[in-house]
């Protein structure tokens, strides 16, 4: 493993009890940084932080409603007293099924997740990062973003939401001392394969030049560099992890 400068830093990671979330605040604490998991589950997100140690933070939070994410990051600051990044990995893949058939429930809470909750995320956090002149946010987008996979339309409209409003937000903070930008991992094995179809994993699959899926570990070492001071001037960016299959 490379050794990433994450020293005295603290990140917030949301859906960090488990996953690309849990992975990422374990590479950033190896880093020599602290975390704070932001997780709906609370249960699990005690127990990750448990198991992560090095004074691991659980918040118990819902991104997609304000009210919890600003008590979040009140509860965060009066703990840490600052948030030097934020990793939105929160998400949830909603129903394989075509746009005709797709119900309008799934659809909508799909977007509160994938999109609405990291805007509202990025919208609290980003005063305290600019009140210090410093910041790195790093959202997880994915390839499906990219090039909409079908039978998976809110899942492929809402990452394509969160590269553009990376882009935006960007350039919004461009002449700060705050960057952000966003990955667009392929497919990687989770419990959120769980949420899908084993047609559409073999389709992702199908899809990857590399012949496999992505670990954790891969995403977390390029998730823990965008996070560093090192990062200096990349912003609005989008970083591909698709093992080839989408490299624009």
């Amino acid at each position: 493993m490379n050794q990433l400068d994450f020293k005295g830093r603290h990140a917030v990671v949301t859906g960090g009890a488990a996953g690309l979330g849990y992975a990422i605040a374990q590479r950033l604490i190896a880093s020599g940084g602290s975390v704070s998991l932001w997780d709906r589950d609370e249960a699990a997100a005690h127990q990750a932080a448990q198991a992560l140690g090095q004074g691991t933070q659980a918040v118990a939070v819902d991104v997609a409603q304000q009210p919890s994410v600003a008590a979040a990051v009140q509860a965060t600051l009066a703990k840490t007293g600052r948030i030097d990044a934020l990793v939105n990995s929160a998400g949830i893949t909603g129903p394989n099924t075509r746009v005709w058939d797709y119900p309008v429930d799934a659809w909508r809470q799909v977007m509160e997740v994938n999109l609405t909750g990291l805007f509202i995320c990025c919208r609290e956090v980003v005063p305290a990062m600019r009140e210090r002149n410093y910041g790195r946010i790093v959202n997880i987008a994915s390839v499906a973003g990219k090039d909409g996979n079908p039978n998976a339309s809110a899942y492929s409209a809402s990452k394509a939401g969160v590269m553009a409003l990376t882009k935006s937000l960007g350039k919004e903070l461009a002449d700060t001392g705050v960057r952000v930008n966003c990955v667009t991992p392929a497919a990687v094995k989770t419990a959120i394969f769980d949420q899908m179809t084993p047609e559409h994993i073999a389709f992702m699959l199908s899809k990857i030049p590399m012949g496999r899926f992505g670990t954790t570990e891969e995403v977390a070492a390029m998730v823990g560099w965008l996070c560093t001071e090192d990062c200096s001037f990349s912003t609005g960016a989008v970083f591909d992890l698709s093992g080839g299959r989408s490299t624009y």
